[in-house]
């Protein structure tokens, strides 16, 4: 998925998994997790990595029924017109703007 995390490690106990490694960004950092953790039949990621340029202060938000990218761009940034952002801060795991479903963690940039 163009996730780029060097020396990545990966373990999984029953609906657990666990990543390890050193990812080239904090983008790569957030999206390695939620493709993990948006995996059918995970429920908790245990994470060990750190990005260098890390700061700690990304947001998520987990979909529910009725859910929009637009109804979420605008609970989050006050402007519905914002959802290409949050869409592109989940690429590759959304391959379309109105394709998300209940249950799915998405990152919602600063």
């Amino acid at each position: 998925m163009g996730v780029k995390v060097k020396d990545l490690q990966v373990s999984v106990k029953g609906d657990k998994v666990h990543l390890k490694g050193t990812p080239g960004s904090v983008e790569d950092r957030e999206k390695a997790l939620l493709i993990a953790g948006n995996v059918k039949g995970i429920a908790k990621v245990s994470d060990d990595m750190v990005a260098k340029d890390d700061k700690g202060k990304t947001r998520y938000y987990t979909v529910v029924s009725g859910d929009t990218l637009s109804k979420i761009s605008k609970n989050m940034y006050g402007d519905a017109n914002k959802y290409m952002k949050i869409f592109d801060a989940n690429k590759p795991m959304l391959s379309d703007p109105d394709k998300i479903y209940p249950g799915q963690v998405l990152r919602i940039p600063e």
